[in-house]
């Protein structure tokens, strides 16, 4: 089968005009909007920063440049390859993925929103969450277990009568400190021991003012809080949530799950590959700009070759997430895992080499809040851990290259 990693024309052309947006309009108000953060209450929204925020927002839906991810009636009919350019140009900007309404964790929840959800939870959180309005979060690792084997997991979810009671706690829960964020879509443990280990969990959802949720904290990322947004340390107790919030049924937790974070972890790949791009376009402009004994720091040492192996595995990086959008664009999501297991671990490694090459370039101010290079570092650092740690993705990998051998004997 011939495998194209292109895109149409009329495609080539939407993103044209989502990389003007980026460069031109949004990535102009980056650090503006973040210095607004601390002043007053690092948990709420300062008015200048809503006004930056939904003022570009609101431009970018009324030219139609909004819900990118989405592959259902009334989007732009993208599909997994196309939109993993669109997830690259929106990476080199930390606002961009909400100003198109493409960031994450809410497209993967209106993802399950719409294909397991009941109309009336469409209705009260898909369309508002598809309009922008509001934010939500997904609770599933947590802190008394190795949730890295997500079969670990085990908040109580006990039925009582018409509702469920759910006791326990949640950590890096991403979003769950915005304000805006309205729902939770949270993984829970609903079988015994008596059952298989994939069929004893089970996801629910659950509105954030909830009596019995209590905020415990902001994890913080190398000592960043990321407020207002945020990454929260949550404890449920004795929370209850009407029957009818269980989604598909008890025990079906996983098989929401695969469905929700292959297609979450090639957006984080290329979001991280757009970011390798920014850093590594930062690294030449610093280079070319500034001397040292006499010569531009792009003519000493061995920087020649740091710029090439830097553009060579940013290449590489981008070809393998193409092929594994690819691979989910056939619809075997079985055949696609390995390819998603691949990238999964090679996009934030390569990303982290160029920021941190960039880093060097820059010297002291690297590190420094002058530059965004600290801030992309530690997010990237922080994407190898999430959706799964390098070691899981890499026994995926492995576990699928020996069967193939095993296959072979037999």
């Amino acid at each position: 089968m011939e495998m194209n990693l292109g895109m149409r024309p009329e495609t080539r052309a939407l993103l044209e005009r989502v990389a003007a947006m980026v460069r031109d309009e949004i990535a102009p108000l980056e650090t503006e909007f973040h210095a607004e953060v601390g002043r007053g209450d690092r948990w709420q929204f300062t008015p200048r920063q809503a006004e930056i925020l939904e003022g570009l927002k609101a431009r970018a839906k009324s030219e139609g440049l909004w819900n990118f991810w989405w592959a259902g009636d009334g989007g732009p009919g993208l599909s997994t390859v196309e939109y993993a350019y669109f997830a690259e140009e929106m990476g080199k900007s930390p606002l961009a993925p909400e100003v198109f309404n493409c960031n994450a964790p809410d497209t993967g929840n209106m993802e399950v929103f719409h294909r397991y959800g009941t109309e009336a939870m469409k209705a009260r959180w898909l369309r508002p969450l598809m309009a922008g309005e509001i934010r939500s979060a997904y609770l599933m690792t947590e802190p008394e277990v190795a949730s890295s084997d997500a079969t670990n997991i085990a908040m109580s979810c006990v039925r009582d009568g018409e509702d469920y009671v759910l006791d326990g706690e949640k950590w890096w829960a991403t979003g769950a400190g915005d304000p805006r964020c309205a729902v939770y879509i949270v993984m829970v443990r609903t079988g015994g021991d008596d059952l298989p280990r994939h069929q004893r969990h089970s996801m629910i959802v659950v509105p954030a003012d909830t009596p019995g949720i209590e905020k415990l904290r902001a994890m913080e990322v190398y000592g960043h809080d990321d407020a207002p947004h945020g990454h929260m340390h949550i404890r449920f107790s004795g929370v209850r949530v009407p029957v009818e919030n269980l989604l598909l049924g008890e025990g079906r937790g996983f098989e929401i799950a695969q469905g929700r974070l292959g297609p979450g972890r090639i957006h984080h790949c290329m979001r991280a590959i757009g970011m390798a791009e920014a850093a590594l376009g930062m690294l030449c402009r610093r280079s070319l700009a500034r001397e040292a004994f006499g010569r531009p720091l792009a003519e000493l040492g061995a920087n020649h070759d740091i710029i090439a192996e830097c553009r060579m595995e940013i290449e590489q990086a981008r070809l393998l997430c193409l092929r594994a959008a690819w691979m989910m664009d056939q619809g075997d999501a079985r055949a696609a895992a390995p390819w998603i297991h691949q990238i999964k671990v090679v996009a934030p490694r390569v990303a982290l080499k160029v920021i941190d090459e960039a880093v060097q370039m820059f010297g002291a101010q690297g590190i420094s809040q002058d530059v965004p290079l600290a801030a992309m570092w530690h997010h990237v650092r922080t994407l190898r851990l999430a959706d799964g740690p390098d070691a899981v993705h890499r026994r995926q990998v492995a576990r699928a290259e020996l069967r193939r051998h095993t296959q072979a004997r037999v």
